[in-house]
């Protein structure tokens, strides 16, 4: 193969990488000639390169001033000593250094600048009332420990928590309530080894004037991860433990992420260190550990480099408490927001339909031209649902929004009907069959259709009757042996830690600037403000993060031409959506209080629960 044919692909190659970061950046590659800045083009943070290997290597050839590693990038910068030093470099490693990932060579690239850095989570002061302590435990303390709880001895692990291995003590600690029993206490205590950490503990908090009090722990979690494992991100309940909660890193290093809204702090935690999460550390933010095998980690010449993990143990000690919580922060707090269902679940239906209205049905109104100007696809799942039914087959879609599932089987009759007279319009310029109705009482008879399908609906109704109401609507226009299909909002965006489309940022989001992240967050007082006028009084969820709450209001906002010049103005652009998002099972559990229907399948679709169900001939016994 001839020399040319490879300058031609190493060409092709490099330009396509420039491409990339001068859109991703907003920096100019140089076209002709030498420039001190220097990018390697096709390996960064986000292909495991560390900082010690890029150093080591590039440093044979030219002197560095800075070097620049951008997080969740394939590519770096480096500003060269001189413009000699940058040519030098490129010379003598682009296409020929093997430093790429698995070993590929990396291409280089001269920039006329250097981008201008991410506010990286590492420069920020983190979460109030966070504490670490560097080593702890000494590394006798530490094998002591490790003899004593013997996680090796595990053998039945728990598939929910991706095959890591967990023992207690004291109580067991029960995951997805993230709580404990009292009335069921273990026959094995906190082990004595651990029995000199609370004296030292609180000499440390006396002579550091720390301002958490502190117990003697009852309860012990001991997790093992091996490299790849993880943790979501979780709050340990309010009311089930007293503050603080302390955690010991055994064995290895971990980066652990703390998350309050938007904001985000990443926390390396060293081997044998303890870490003290109290006040608001405790009460106010989730902390997580995410899975994977490197971590991105501050270095001590305040870059940012990468980290492989090896297996690390760590052990929780807890202090139960006893009675409610009466923190200052009601966001995470299972107490204030208890109360506050509590308070709702006496809400008259009347009160449930008025939140509707005012929450739903207006705001989808005034939404309606831009709501279906981002609803073009549809999802390939209820695709396939509904391409599964026979030729002259009945279809009803309820709630069918801008109509974008009343063509996917043409050789069906397919009706849809929906509540938004705007929603609607849309649909008769696209000269679909439709009607306007509220998915409680469809006016259709019954046993009709063959199908129906009720795709992100039944999660805008503020009761549990109501929403079992218009399953019951769907089971009853159905034909014998006909076939629905239901999609509502899961409250669990990041099942088996793959993040839903939802959380997924785009990239205008992250390339916001810190003071665009505080006019966000503005933005969210402001919408607080706003959602006091709604029939009921609701949290207001932070677009593009996890849901902490299930009954929320979530903001919609209409980009228009105003809006772009003021882009985070409420005015009349952002409007309130009510949710009721669910629980894993819910809705299978909603589906056997009908009688006359048998669940299929159900199954989960980029942040959503989902559900197959069939009517019966015959209706099924009741559930005993």
């Amino acid at each position: 193969m001839s020399p040319n044919y490879h300058s031609r692909k190493l060409d092709k190659k490099q330009r396509r990488c420039l491409a990339i970061i001068h859109n991703e950046c907003k920096i100019e590659p140089l076209t002709e000639g030498v420039s001190k800045y220097v990018a390697i083009l096709n390996a960064g943070l986000s292909t495991g390169l560390t900082e010690e290997v890029v150093l080591e290597t590039a440093e044979k050839y030219g002197k560095i001033n800075r070097l620049l590693m951008l997080p969740n990038k394939s590519y770096c910068f480096m500003e060269c000593f001189s413009e000699e030093d940058a040519e030098n470099i490129v010379n003598s490693m682009n296409g020929i250094a093997e430093i790429g990932q698995k070993g590929a060579v990396i291409y280089l690239g001269y920039f006329v600048e250097l981008p201008s850095a991410e506010d990286s989570n590492w420069l920020k002061p983190v979460p109030e009332g966070l504490i670490l302590i560097n080593d702890f435990v000494s590394e006798q303390e530490e094998k002591d420990i490790l003899a004593a709880i013997k996680t090796e001895d595990v053998t039945d692990v728990d598939a929910a928590l991706k095959h890591r291995k967990v023992k207690h003590y004291g109580y067991e600690f029960i995951y997805g309530l993230n709580n404990v029993d009292h009335n069921q206490p273990l026959a094995n205590g906190i082990p004595k080894e651990c029995d000199t950490f609370w004296d030292r503990l609180h000499e440390f908090s006396i002579n550091q004037g720390c301002e958490f009090e502190w117990f003697t722990p009852d309860q012990l979690t001991v997790n093992s991860y091996e490299p790849g494992q993880g943790i979501p991100p979780h709050v340990d309940t309010h009311s089930a433990f007293l503050d603080p909660i302390l955690s010991l890193s055994l064995e290895s290093d971990v980066v652990m992420e703390f998350r309050k809204g938007l904001e985000k702090r990443s926390v390396l935690l060293p081997r044998r260190s303890l870490l003290v999460m109290s006040g608001e550390s405790r009460y106010d933010w989730t902390h997580g550990i995410t899975p994977r095998i490197l971590d991105v980690v501050m270095t001590t010449h305040g870059n940012l480099t990468t980290q492989r993990r090896s297996k690390r143990t760590s052990l929780t000690f807890r202090k139960l408490r006893k009675g409610p919580c009466i923190c200052k922060f009601p966001t995470l707090c299972d107490t204030k927001i208890n109360e506050l269902q509590n308070t709702e679940s006496t809400i008259d239906t009347g009160k449930a339909a008025l939140l509707e209205e005012v929450n739903v049905h207006k705001v989808y109104d005034h939404i309606a031209e831009h709501f279906s100007e981002t609803r073009h696809s549809p999802w390939p799942q209820v695709t396939e649902f509904l391409k599964s039914f026979a030729k002259g087959s009945i279809l009803l879609d309820v709630g069918c929004g801008n109509g974008k599932y009343l063509n996917c089987n043409p050789d069906m009759l397919n009706i849809g009907c929906d509540r938004s007279r705007g929603l609607l319009k849309v649909c008769s310029s696209l000269s679909y069959q439709t009607f306007r109705c509220d998915c409680i009482y469809v006016p259709i008879r019954s046993s009709s259709v063959d199908g129906c399908i009720s795709i992100a609906v039944i999660h805008h109704l503020a009761t549990k009757e109501r929403r079992l109401m218009a399953i019951k609507e769907l089971a009853r226009i159905l034909r014998p042996s006909g076939r629905g299909l239901i999609y509502v909002w899961a409250k669990d965006q990041n099942a088996n830690n793959k993040k839903s489309s939802y959380l997924r940022q785009n990239k205008s989001v992250n390339k916001q600037k810190t003071t665009e992240m505080q006019q966000r967050q503005q933005t969210q007082q402001q919408l607080e403000e706003q959602a006091k006028e709604s029939p009921v009084s609701l949290p207001v969820h932070t677009n593009r993060t996890e849901f902490l709450q299930q009954d929320v209001l979530v903001p919609w906002k209409i980009k228009s031409a105003s809006s772009q010049q003021q882009p985070l103005e409420i005015e009349q652009s952002t409007f309130l959506r009510y949710y009721h998002v669910f629980e894993e099972n819910e809705l299978e559990s909603l589906l056997e209080e009908v009688p006359d229907v048998k669940l299929v399948r159900s199954y989960y679709d980029q942040g959503n629960h989902c559900a197959i169900f069939e009517k019966l001939s015959v209706p099924k016994s009741p559930a005993k």
